[in-house]
């Protein structure tokens, strides 16, 4: 094994051990509600979306409603999140794919949900690692990307890019839950201002340690 590898081995044994129940902070009952609930969170916070989605999802309660929207009424309704119209337009045109070709159901491969307007592989895996237990890749977000250039996992600035070399490093059977915890690492230790790292518990194996924490 790569001595990369087997870093990056021990730092996620680490860190599962510190954040054992890691999941996505958005809320949802179905495949269909997480992945419009993904699509809004992009350039939005989580805490933001869970307020917009309760009233959404009450509303529109299948891909063929989704469908159906007026793409004015639907702005309103999550203008909040930011970059409405077009998140707006990308929900009603990614539900009548689905309606289409997928009879309503939210597919569960990688090659058919990135055919969905506003799905690209970060929502896709987001999808398949917590509806469908499917590891086809791992999300990369903006903490998954600040954590892995300060653990040296990578040093690519592009989420694809980076996503690759998470993938050579990482052992497959941790793909589904390491977004979450390298998230809710980055939410509680290492946020992207002022790292906490004398209470960092992988502080031992991180390269960047010495430039926030020297002493």
């Amino acid at each position: 094994m790569h001595k990369d590898a087997r870093r990056a081995k021990e730092i996620i044994g680490i860190l599962k051990k510190s954040y054992p129940k890691s999941r996505t902070a958005l809320d949802y009952t179905d495949s269909l509600q997480l992945l419009i609930a993904t699509i809004l969170a992009a350039q939005c916070t989580d805490e933001r979306v869970n307020k917009i989605t309760p009233a959404l999802f009450e509303k529109y309660k299948n891909a063929a409603d989704f469908s159906r929207a007026r793409q004015s009424v639907l702005e309103k309704e999550i203008h909040s999140a930011g970059f409405y119209r077009n998140k707006a337009k990308n929900i009603i045109a990614a539900a009548k794919r689905i309606v289409k070709d997928f009879d309503g159901r939210v597919p569960g491969t990688m090659a058919e949900l990135i055919t969905l307007p506003g799905v690209a592989r970060k929502t896709a895996n987001i999808v398949l690692s917590s509806c469908f237990r499917r590891a086809e890749g791992i999300a990369v977000d903006t903490h998954v990307k600040r954590l892995s250039g300060r653990l040296g996992f990578s040093r690519e600035h592009n989420p694809e890019k980076i996503e690759r070399d998470l993938m050579r490093i990482i052992p497959k059977d941790e793909w589904l839950d390491i977004n979450y915890i390298l998230v809710n690492h980055g939410r509680t230790i290492c946020n992207a201002r002022k790292p906490a790292c004398s209470g960092c518990v992988v502080r031992h194996l991180c390269p960047s340690a010495k430039v926030f924490f020297p002493s």
